[in-house]
């Protein structure tokens, strides 16, 4: 699964509109996804990311996200009031947003806000006590009309904190998260109604 992941300055050169409002943010991650289809599927791309479980993955991956939640709870990490953006006056990226980009409707109801969306561009954010993270989602042209799934996730930790929380969790996102959080996106894509399964595109390991 590591073959996924792609290198930051490679996803830096996408013309990416989160780049306009969220300079300031540390591209952490970015992968390709094992998704492929038409330019006119993105949409789905995006309704099956938003009803994605991703505590739902491999065991770790679900013993991973208990934990958190737990830690979360105990610490009150996750109960503070909306938190501006370090460093910054804004709570949000929807404060920052160009005329031609209207925001989505928020959601108390899913881990991430939506922020904005393209054609080709879906952008979310989440903020907490440890960190204020946006996962962007992205449709890019492969050639002869296919194109492929890329996520990615930036960051801007809360004070130094936040920073060695970042540093303690990367082992662990990229070794056990995205891995088990990319075949379970994967294979959802291969079943959706209405379309072939085909071989699976994740096998373990």
């Amino acid at each position: 699964m590591e073959r996924n992941r792609v290198p930051a300055d490679e996803h830096a050169l996408l013309s990416w509109r989160l780049t306009e409002v969220a300079a300031d943010f540390r591209l952490e991650d970015a992968w390709a996804l094992p998704i492929e289809g038409r330019q006119d599927e993105f949409p789905e791309l995006v309704e099956l990311f938003v009803g994605l479980d991703p505590s739902a993955g491999s065991g770790p991956s679900r013993w991973l996200f208990a934990l958190r939640e737990h830690l979360g709870r105990w610490l009150g990490w996750d109960d503070s009031p909306r938190l501006p953006i370090p460093g910054c006056s804004e709570t949000s990226l929807r404060e920052r947003l160009p005329s031609d980009l209207p925001p989505l409707e928020t959601t108390d109801a899913a881990m991430f806000s939506p922020v904005f969306a393209t054609s080709t561009e879906w952008v979310a954010e989440l903020s907490n006590s440890t960190v204020h993270a946006v996962v962007q989602l992205g449709w890019v042209a492969q050639g002869e009309g296919r194109w492929r799934g890329r996520l990615g996730v930036y960051t801007k930790p809360r004070g130094w904190f936040g920073r060695l929380y970042m540093l303690a969790i990367a082992p662990f996102r990229h070794l056990i998260v995205y891995p088990a959080m990319l075949r379970q996106f994967g294979r959802a894509w291969q079943r959706r109604p209405g379309h072939e399964p085909k071989e699976d595109p994740c096998p373990a390991g």
